[in-house]
């Protein structure tokens, strides 16, 4: 399974392509201007990066140099309506791994995604997330605090690990009913509230200090 970012303004190709991803088992963060794709580059721990040319607000080419400048090099495959060799040049340039000209057939697109998560060096990914005394071998499946061995289940383990990939940044109801069990709408129940208990409650045993701090309206969120 792949972390990517999908970024496209257009709904059509955005839904179907998100769609496509997740039935091959991927998690796909989508976002539909260039600024919530700038944000998710920064933030999110990803394999690959599906960036539309043409986005909202900032254009594509500006996202990919910014996230370049801050030293994310993830792979990133360019989504462009330009045929023209001078616009490919400029993407390659900008940072893009590889382009692919509009309109064009999610099969091909799928194997370029598949490429590129192989060509990324393995030394890139982090395999140890660490915050606050707390540290999770993503291989071992494993979680300690302070050198104590935590016990987790696996829908909990996940909520940790979007905690930590966010350390010292609030991680909202919304953001983990997406990232963690997959739903774009609200259930209306507890069950965010339900599985963070527990995980406070497994992470707080024994300790004098709350691991996990919760702010109304804001979410929650580790200290870095």
């Amino acid at each position: 399974m792949l972390r990517i970012l999908l970024a496209e303004d257009d709904p059509d190709t955005r839904q179907f392509v998100e769609r496509a991803l997740r039935e091959q088992g991927h998690n796909v963060l989508a976002a539909e201007r260039g600024e919530d794709a700038l944000h998710l580059g920064l933030s999110e721990a990803l394999d690959v990066i599906v960036l539309d040319r043409m986005l909202p607000g900032l254009d594509g080419l500006s996202v990919l140099k910014r996230l370049r400048a801050a030293e994310i090099s993830t792979p990133a495959l360019l989504l462009t309506a330009l045929g023209r060799i001078e616009d490919r040049v400029d993407g390659l340039q900008a940072g893009a791994d590889d382009y692919l000209v509009k309109p064009f057939a999610f099969s091909e697109l799928a194997a370029r995604v598949q490429a590129l998560a192989r060509r990324r060096a393995p030394a890139s990914v982090a395999t140890v997330l660490r915050a606050d005394g707390i540290e999770m071998d993503l291989l071992r499946r494993e979680v300690h605090r302070e050198g104590r061995l935590i016990a987790l289940q696996p829908r909990e383990f996940r909520l940790l690990e979007e905690l930590l990939r966010n350390a010292g940044q609030f991680v909202t109801r919304t953001m983990l009913l997406e990232r963690v069990w997959d739903f774009h709408f609200d259930p209306q129940t507890k069950i965010v509230e339900t599985h963070m208990s527990r995980l406070r409650a497994k992470l707080n045993d024994g300790f004098a200090s709350d691991a996990i701090e919760t702010a109304r309206g804001a979410g929650y969120r580790v200290r870095a």
